[in-house]
């Protein structure tokens, strides 16, 4: 009896051995790992963008339906010098987290590269942030 007893601890902590070195390939929160399991690095910063302002709508869907987010911007050097996002909010929940959203996003993008925008998650809004980064990316190809 005390042989299975072992045997059974043994395998208990070989599986644990075996789920904690998996948790530690895992990605960051907000990032997804690639198919070798690695987080993919961060966007390369070489990329130079005319200077100037660029406003694009960015679309995604949440509980409520179809939202838009539009976001103006301003460019100087590739960096991020203003911006301003406005929200469709088609519903109480979706104005809620828009707002949410536009009240903090200026914080975390102004002074930023444009090529390391990529935000998952501003104020516990984390689709609103699928629209902005569309927008983002319109921006880039509009500046390019």
């Amino acid at each position: 009896m005390q042989t299975s007893t072992r045997s059974r601890t043994a395998a208990a902590l070989a599986g644990l051995a075996v789920i904690g070195g998996l948790a530690g390939c895992s990605a960051p929160a907000g990032q997804a790992a690639n198919d070798e399991g690695n987080t993919p690095s961060a966007p390369e910063s070489g990329a130079e963008y005319t200077d100037g302002e660029y406003t694009a709508t960015g679309d995604y869907t949440s509980p409520g339906g179809e939202e838009t987010v539009t976001v103006t911007l301003s460019l100087e050097d590739s960096v991020v010098t203003a911006l301003d996002v406005t929200g469709s909010g088609n519903t109480p929940n979706g104005k809620k987290f828009q707002g949410e959203f536009i009240d903090n996003i200026s914080d975390i993008v102004v002074g930023q590269r444009i090529d390391e925008l990529k935000v998952s998650k501003v104020a516990g809004s984390s689709l609103t942030s699928g629209g902005f980064n569309a927008a983002i990316d319109e921006i880039k190809g509009d500046a390019d």
